[in-house]
């Protein structure tokens, strides 16, 4: 009986772990999608496709 109530305490441990883990990492990605808008790099993102001239003679080297 003992056996099985500490494997129950280590799952619940593991699980309690995981959820903590989880939310440092939510709360450690806001910080740093803040500190972004901060610095005005956050507008950098989405600029989208450009055709520059590495892409030009990448596309130069895929023709049949």
């Amino acid at each position: 009986m003992n056996d099985k109530l500490s494997r129950r305490k280590f799952f619940a441990a593991v699980g309690a772990g995981g959820v903590a883990a989880a939310a440092a990492a939510v709360v450690a990605n806001k910080g740093s999608d803040e500190r972004q808008a901060e610095t005005g790099q956050a507008g950098r993102q989405g600029q989208g496709y450009q055709l520059t001239e590495h892409v030009r003679r990448y596309y130069e080297t895929t023709k049949v």
